[in-house]
């Protein structure tokens, strides 16, 4: 599809990172945007910056995990434009802890985000679109979303949206709708994702922490982030993937190669083995001495 000052575009985790990359380039190309974000004073100042191009956008506080919150963004932009053409459901967290042994909430606040955003998104604004005679839909998942090792509560969230976002694409083509859908899978991308806990739920009580042994990766992670692509960079590939009606959105081709070594072994029914090279990352083997290292100081300490 071709994008003009009659698009109108959705865009949830719109506030910060790849989200607010993608509200900026759908501006630039002369979209009306619709701004999502639970958080209010990053995304007042998103709209405000936005406003230099010269289109109509429109900010909408916004908790993804609660339908009626994405039902009212919906109500919003449709009171506001008429229609709605394009959606992206972008907001993403990644939470704190220990998988199996720390709070069960970390695991709550991720899939409620990460997953059932997308799964409101999808049925609160899939009729929308048809109405509007078409428009296109794009789930942000993660490379962590083919091939596991990330963290496991994002790892699953990550892993669900690539599988419902492939079945909403067989869906759509099998009805003959004129919906497009696209996946994102990134790999590291400068955004805030490790301080996605600044918007950590109140009323599930206190944010997980980690401890000594997983701040090391936690660490490593940053670092890569720091050094990882540039959110506009990111948000240039969505915007050629709508425009070419393409499905798969692959803007780290190291990754993917990562994650085509690991269907190869499930399709030799080998043992799962994870990658000893990480791309951005020390090997997996100088990971886990730091890792023990630390735990043997903690436990001194």
């Amino acid at each position: 599809m071709e994008f003009d000052s009659g698009t109108v575009v959705v865009v949830t985790g719109a506030a910060s990172g790849i989200g607010r990359a993608l509200s900026e380039a759908f501006t630039k190309a002369g979209c009306q945007v619709v701004l999502a974000d639970v958080q209010d004073d990053a995304l007042a100042a998103a709209e405000q910056e936005l406003q230099v191009h010269g289109t109509e956008t429109l900010a909408v506080r916004t908790d993804v995990s609660k339908l009626e919150e994405v039902e009212a963004l919906a109500a919003a932009a449709t009171d506001r434009f008429g229609k709605v053409n394009v959606v992206c459901n972008n907001a993403g967290v990644a939470a704190q802890g220990d998988p199996w042994i720390g709070p069960l909430e970390a695991w709550e606040w991720t899939m409620g985000v990460n997953f059932w955003g997308v799964v409101f998104g999808v049925r609160t604004f899939l009729p929308r679109l048809v109405a509007a005679g078409g428009g296109h839909i794009v789930n942000t998942a993660s490379i962590a979303g083919l091939m596991p090792g990330f963290s496991p509560p994002y790892d699953a969230s990550k892993h669900a949206v690539v599988a419902i976002t492939e079945d909403l694409y067989n869906n759509m083509q099998a009805a003959q709708l004129p919906i497009g859908v696209s996946c994102l899978c990134p790999g590291w991308v400068r955004t805030g994702i490790l301080e996605a806990d600044r918007n950590w739920p109140t009323d599930l009580g206190a944010p997980p922490t980690s401890d000594a042994a997983q701040e090391v990766t936690r660490g490593h992670v940053r670092r890569a982030i720091d050094e990882g692509m540039q959110p506009a960079a990111v948000a240039d590939l969505v915007l050629d993937a709508v425009r070419a009606d393409r499905f798969w959105v692959f803007p780290h081709n190291d990754f993917l190669e990562l994650a085509m070594d690991r269907f190869h072994r499930i399709g030799e029914a080998q043992n799962p083995q994870p990658a000893d090279e990480v791309p951005g990352m020390p090997s997996r083997s100088e990971i886990l001495a730091e890792v023990m290292a630390a735990m043997a100081q903690a436990a001194l300490d």
